[in-house]
């Protein structure tokens, strides 16, 4: 699907979608297209109950008089309602309505509106944005696809006054829908195609848009002390790989010290399949356990976004990839590993794996690149989903001022985080009689306990973890995600950076 800007006009042909405000109040090019099909958009919203509500649509077929195809009414609410998120939005359900459309041409008019705090530029924009991010597919394996399943879009035209100014704001959108379609992927593709080689070769790609890439095997894994990360991929066949992923948008100035130019982190949990090793998952529902490297996918797709809009700002990305099998070599409940940090830990759960790959690397994060701030994403516990279901993912930190920015950027693109608590009486849970410590500390608060287990490898660096485990993946369509790997993760931390690190 070709997305373009164009000037303001109503074509002769194709779909044409205009916009309706609440109590039936047509835009202006609205009116013009009511004017020239003499009415027939006032008369069809007479006779329906459409009032031009957010996000309500109504369909008018093949108008008499004109060779348009179909005139889509879509409702705008109030004034109010015109915001980056209700666009996009509005840009998703277009697509979804349009998108098996004959012709497959559909143009969108994009009216000044008087009290909005968005320009036609910034709308136009955004409904584009929507629209592609509700275009994601996942079909490539699919080999005997009917006609009427696949999208006939062929291109889709918004018209404003300011449509260069819409594609310039598009052009960087659109490298975060980039971003966000490479995690998507990465999350949907199976496991016997995706594992720690493949998954590091992926990573490797984004040297094509200049972010440096290192891909650490397991020899020179076990010379940096990585006890813990390698321990979890010894039962399987796989080798564990730790991806090193380097941005660097924003150079070192002649006489800056060396802490004003330190990177941002960002930390992925990369299990390309989880079995649960010798403490074994049920089968029920086993297959779902591809996507538990999401957080690694995330982190992939955030470095594709920021390297794709150029980003004035330096980051690091790194991502612990590997496969929990069972196997005459797999780990074993009891086992005692020493992480890199020289902390040891005893293994009471192998299903409690996703905190052992992530111990190694937030420190070698922490040791090697001394961050600004560090973030970890993880589809790191099924409590986080009996906590907070597929709304919110879990927010743990040990510094509130990047929390509420981490928490305001989630407002602002909808992908939401719930803050949950961190504390000593949490922490002695996870001491072990054996060990500095177990890796899992009992039934109740087990994603806090994961948290706790997790703080014990950043010491003093600003630091979160987002366990993403119930937003990774979703069994229903929303307007801007369909359903599959959602991308959970992506825009909400390009929106952080931008916001609040990058170099304007």
């Amino acid at each position: 699907m070709k997305l373009s800007f164009a000037k303001p006009g109503l074509p002769r042909t194709g779909i044409v979608v205009v916009g309706v405000f609440a109590t039936r109040d047509l835009c202006p090019s609205g009116v013009k297209l009511n004017k020239s099909l003499d009415g027939a958009l006032s008369r069809a919203m007479r006779a329906s109950r459409f009032m031009g509500n957010k996000g309500q649509t109504l369909s008018i077929v093949a108008p008499a008089g004109s060779r348009l195809d179909r005139v889509i009414l879509i409702g705008l609410g109030k004034v109010s309602d015109i915001t980056e998120l209700e666009m996009q939005n509005l840009g998703g359900k277009i697509y979804s309505d349009t998108h098996r459309a004959v012709k497959g041409v559909v143009a969108i008019t994009v009216d000044p509106v008087s009290g909005s705090k968005l320009n036609t530029a910034q709308v136009a924009a955004h409904l584009a944005f929507g629209a592609r991010l509700r275009s994601y597919r996942f079909d490539k394996y699919k080999t005997k696809q009917k006609e009427s399943e696949k999208s006939s879009l062929k291109s889709m035209a918004f018209h404003c006054g300011a449509f260069l100014n819409a594609r310039s704001i598009f052009r960087t959108l659109d490298r975060v829908a980039d971003g966000i379609f490479f995690t998507r992927d990465l999350v949907s593709e199976p496991p016997n195609v995706l594992y720690p080689e493949t998954l590091a070769k992926q990573a490797k790609t984004l040297e094509k848009l200049g972010v440096k890439v290192e891909i650490l095997g397991e020899t020179q894994m076990r010379r940096l002390g990585m006890g813990a990360l390698l321990g979890v991929g010894q039962g399987s066949i796989r080798s564990s790989k730790l991806v090193v992923m380097q941005w660097n948008g924003k150079p070192k100035k002649r006489g800056q010290k060396s802490k004003d130019n330190s990177p941002l982190a960002f930390v992925g949990k990369g299990v390309t399949f989880d079995t649960g090793g010798i403490s074994i998952k049920p089968s029920a529902g086993m297959e779902d356990m591809k996507w538990d490297m999401g957080g690694s996918g995330v982190v992939i797709g955030l470095m594709k976004a920021l390297a794709g809009r150029n980003a004035k700002v330096n980051v690091v990305g790194i991502v612990g990839l590997v496969e929990n099998m069972p196997g005459g070599n797999a780990q074993r409940p009891g086992d005692i590993v020493t992480s890199m940090s020289g902390q040891t830990i005893e293994v009471l759960n192998t299903d409690a794996e996703g905190r052992l790959v992530l111990a190694d690397a937030l420190w070698y994060t922490k040791e090697r690149f001394k961050p600004r701030i560090m973030v970890n994403l993880a589809t790191l516990t099924g409590a986080i989903i009996v906590s907070l279901g597929d709304k919110y993912a879990g927010l743990f930190s040990n510094n509130d001022v990047l929390s509420e920015r981490l928490m305001k950027a989630g407002e602002e693109v909808n992908e939401l985080l719930w803050r949950l608590p961190l504390s000593s009486e949490y922490d002695k849970l996870i001491n072990s009689d054996a060990a500095d410590m177990k890796n899992i500390g009992g039934r109740g608060a087990g994603s806090i306990t994961a948290a706790q287990f997790l703080q014990r490898f950043v010491d003093k660096t600003p630091w979160a973890h987002l366990d993403i485990a119930g937003v990774t993946w979703s069994k229903s369509n929303a307007p801007t995600v369909p359903k599959g790997g959602t991308g959970f993760g992506v825009r909400l931390l390009e929106r952080l950076v931008s916001s609040h690190y990058e170099e304007k």
